[in-house]
């Protein structure tokens, strides 16, 4: 039995069919990429974990139990958690209290709340910043106090949605240390991200996906290497060899 699995997902839009019977299964402790070029059907995979949307057809298991149809803060409060392509943070709040957010999902006592949440601030870098107004850190900070709030709710599975991207290089190499040392603590995660030097330095596994259906799945380096998938992002004359 896997730790996650997704067994079989569709899931449709009117006429638009975004998943069409995606399998996926991931290890305790793994981290695995998902990859696609844009409307690849990614985040929509991540809105059916979280069921931000219900799934048409299919099953999702968390350490073997089906979760697809429950209730997103019951999926969250049973240890997934995930962050989101665009930063969203609480803009009238500070950075600590944005975390304390995520944290009181496991508790109503305050202190407890913000001893868990100035923790994580240390371990994400991000104890100097905890005053701010979320609202005025620059992008990277934002980035960092997303998975914070993540973080902070304990979570036994991470789904990091697109946490480099607008990183430059500097930063995008600090958010790889944290992406390492989150699995160092134990926790699982999927990863959709579009700067491949991110990808390729956290992921033991990649499934790339294009028009909601897999491609294929393997380690990093083949599935880069993978025809289709080159020609998914580069167009079938540079997976052939006959672009000049």
């Amino acid at each position: 039995m896997s730790y996650f699995e997704i067994k079989e997902l569709v899931k449709t839009f009117g006429g638009l069919t975004a998943l069409y019977e995606i399998n996926l299964s991931i290890d305790q402790g793994e981290i695995v990429g998902l990859i696609g070029p844009n409307g690849s059907g990614k985040t929509t995979l991540f809105n059916c974990i979280n069921n931000f949307c219900t799934p048409d057809r299919g099953q999702i298991l968390f350490k073997g139990q089906r979760i697809d149809g429950l209730p997103t803060h019951q999926i969250c409060k049973m240890g997934i958690a995930r962050t989101f392509q665009i930063v969203k943070p609480l803009k009238r709040l500070t950075v600590l209290d944005n975390v304390m957010a995520g944290a009181f999902l496991h508790t109503n006592d305050e202190k407890q709340a913000r001893e868990k949440s100035l923790a994580v601030l240390e371990f994400c870098e991000l104890s100097h910043r905890k005053d701010m107004l979320g609202k005025d850190l620059p992008i990277a900070d934002k980035k960092r106090m997303e998975v914070a709030r993540a973080l902070a709710s304990d979570p036994e599975l991470l789904l990091l949605d697109e946490t480099a991207a607008g990183l430059n290089l500097k930063e995008i190499e600090r958010m790889l240390e944290i992406v390492m040392k989150i699995r160092q603590s134990g926790i699982t995660c999927l990863v959709v991200e579009h700067v491949l030097k991110f990808l390729m330095g956290v992921s033991d596994r990649v499934m790339c996906i294009n028009f909601g259906r897999e491609i294929v799945t393997g380690r990093p380096q083949e599935v880069m290497s993978h025809p289709e998938v080159i020609a998914a992002y580069l167009g079938a004359e540079y997976a052939t060899g006959r672009l000049h």
